[in-house]
């Protein structure tokens, strides 16, 4: 089958490339003709097809009033993308289309072309776009659910998008035009929820398209899993941003006899370390960005994870790999989360936002150490038995061959 795999970004930048990412190197190991497509990076690499790529776009450095014109233009529907992803469909004719992320840099005006190719697709949902227009259902850092059945203004009164008035009228006038003006989304076949409580939400907040569940996957034999560790440290690894929990997180190890390695980078790094500096926390420290070996070391070396999340997590990765590399997880029961922890069996659930409710489920992790390994165990055994790439595979195939088949009797010949 012929594949094309479409994602904004096509490097390790965050969940939904590596996902991709993943996806793609899944579907070559088993013959497929894949190739992707998405927006040109100075940190991606090599791709047969990225002639057509569209140009990188930073919301962050839209610069003059003329270029933040021309970049709102694209946002709710880029002329270029269109364009040149129309170019790639006539070289490469793939079979099928999977969609990930491509909000904003790339816009939805994909999908008409999609749809005049007569060229079957399908998306995976990696977040709350399709029913909030700031992505994360949340409004002043608690869930929200103000938007369902498609009211999306309140966005702007609610300011949601970094509390600014302007990004947040934006955002709702590019969700009124894609869903009620243009209705864009109906021409996508088929949605993958990589959760089933996003898989629910969504179709709870009014989202009218068929969804099927998929769990996200890892190889576990690039992971080497170990369930043993002497050290007095807990880890944190992930994107620093207050939807994370992590305020929470540094306040439930106050005075603990551990330490708490916070792993990564984000928004919210500056203010974490003011925090931690202001109240004295010395068994926190913050080791920045890691990937790769130097990461997973990190993990390793730690007695457990903790997923302090405060928003609706979908399947969050950073679960799946602690458990790959023999780590059991301290887990927010909120979204996905639970979905994985299974509770006193592969880790902890606690509630969510909750410091005292977290600090105690640390403390039973350490005042029954010995079962930290046969929790541990269980973790590594779940990502084998239900998230491996075969399994991941055999669904993804279905799904694909499914939608092929409905669009050839539609669209016969």
């Amino acid at each position: 089958m012929k594949v094309l795999l479409i994602n904004k970004y096509l490097y390790p930048r965050g969940g939904d490339a590596v996902s991709t990412i993943t996806t793609g190197k899944i579907l070559k190991a088993r013959g497929h003709d894949v190739q992707f497509w998405g927006m040109a990076h100075p940190d991606n690499p090599e791709y047969e097809m990225s002639r057509h790529f569209v140009d990188h776009i930073d919301y962050g450095t839209t610069g003059g009033l003329v270029n933040q014109l021309s970049t709102a233009g694209k946002l709710l529907y880029s002329l270029e993308a269109k364009k040149k992803l129309k170019k790639l469909l006539r070289e490469f004719r793939p079979d099928i289309v999977h969609l990930n992320n491509f909000a904003h840099q790339i816009s939805p005006s994909i999908l008409h072309v999609l749809k005049t190719e007569k060229i079957p697709s399908v998306m995976t949902m990696r977040d709350y776009k399709m029913v909030c227009p700031s992505y994360a259902m949340l409004d002043g850092g608690q869930p929200c659910q103000k938007c369902e059945h498609q009211q999306f203004s309140w966005c702007f009164k609610r300011k949601c998008v970094k509390g600014s008035a302007m990004k947040s009228a934006l955002n709702t006038v590019e969700m009124y035009l894609h869903h009620k003006v243009l209705n864009i989304y109906k021409n996508i076949d088929c949605y993958i929820s990589p959760s089933r409580f996003l898989q629910h939400k969504v179709k709870e907040m009014g989202l009218p398209f068929p969804v099927e569940h998929v769990f996200n996957c890892v190889n576990p034999e690039i992971y080497t899993p170990c369930y043993d560790s002497e050290s007095r440290e807990i880890a944190f690894f992930g994107r620093l941003s207050h939807e994370k929990g992590l305020v929470t997180l540094i306040d439930a190890v106050k005075g603990l006899d551990i330490t708490l390695n916070i792993i990564g980078d984000g928004p919210q790094k500056s203010e974490l370390e003011q925090y931690v500096l202001t109240h004295g926390m010395g068994n926190v420290k913050l080791s920045g960005h890691m990937k790769g070996d130097e990461l997973y070391s990190a993990i390793k070396r730690a007695l457990f994870t903790v997923v302090p999340s405060e928003w609706y997590e979908n399947n969050p990765r950073s679960v799946i790999e602690a458990f790959a590399l023999g780590k059991p997880v301290i887990g927010s029961n909120i979204g996905g989360i639970p979905e994985l922890i299974k509770n006193r069996e592969t880790g902890l659930l606690y509630e969510a936002g909750n410091t005292e409710s977290l600090r105690n489920k640390i403390t039973w992790f350490l005042d029954n150490r010995p079962r930290i390994p046969a929790m541990g165990k269980a973790g590594r055994q779940f990502v084998e038995d239900e998230l491996n790439q075969t399994t991941h595979y055999e669904q993804l195939i279905k799904i694909y061959e499914n939608v092929v088949n409905n669009a050839n009797i539609t669209n016969p010949g």
